[in-house]
């Protein structure tokens, strides 16, 4: 049986994400479906860029970075715009849009890339909040939540519409041990319908955590990925 097409490859990819302006050592990366991969990038800023590369927002300087077998930089915007909605993503910092609440914030994304009526998304995202520990889909404004209220209601908007690829910022540092029941329910979701989740951290005890079923884990030192440790069982 020939091996199925990899969600995410990073190919010699040299990445302009170093806080003090520096590109990586070229980076080689492949993501499988059913793949949970655990990323150390040894600081918030890195996190944040490196998903910003991941979906598309920052190019490499060097290689290249290709969702489902596309590059990037080599598909038309319209078409880039769509593959971008294939992607969910728990932002680590200022992921709201706050003249919208919380609900439409969570909705905005499903809404403008699928045809699925608002009902259906909005019991999909009623069922994900509880499994998250919310009561319900937060109807309220951003500044009216607890933080991690917020960070749950963001795992909403990630894991919402069952992306191809989940890209984690630092879940359990933003939002706590308590949402990991739900979290882990839900990467195994994704990875069942064929998806992948790329877990990015800052963390060496996150990566390090046994508990975590990972595929693949990481750490980036001195510009370059280093496996952390063999594949979980």
């Amino acid at each position: 049986m020939a091996e199925a097409a990899p969600v995410l490859t990073l190919a010699e990819a040299r990445l302009p994400i170093e806080p003090a302006g520096g590109v990586t050592a070229p980076l080689t990366l492949t993501v499988l479906p059913d793949e949970l991969v655990l990323l150390d990038l040894a600081g918030p800023r890195r996190v944040a860029a490196f998903a910003d590369a991941i979906c598309g927002l920052i190019e490499p300087r060097g290689g290249r970075i290709a969702f489902l077998g596309r590059d990037w930089r080599e598909e038309p915007a319209e078409k880039v715009d769509a593959l971008r909605g294939r992607v969910g993503r728990l932002f680590g910092a200022d992921p709201w849009l706050t003249w919208l609440t919380v609900a439409d914030n969570v909705l905005l994304s499903p809404l403008y890339h699928t045809r699925l009526p608002r009902q259906t998304l909005l019991g999909q995202a009623a069922r994900l909040a509880h499994r998250f520990g919310l009561p319900g889909l937060p109807a309220g404004f951003p500044e009216t939540l607890a933080p991690r209220d917020l960070v749950r209601a963001g795992l909403v908007r990630a894991f919402l519409g069952m992306p191809r690829l989940v890209v984690l910022e630092n879940p359990t540092g933003m939002g706590g041990t308590a949402i990991l029941p739900g979290l882990l329910g839900e990467i195994r979701a994704v990875r069942d319908n064929g998806g992948a989740v790329l877990w990015l951290t800052h963390d060496i005890e996150a990566v390090a955590d046994r508990t975590l079923p990972a595929t693949q884990r990481w750490r980036l030192i001195g510009n370059q990925f280093v496996p952390l440790t063999a594949r979980a069982a």
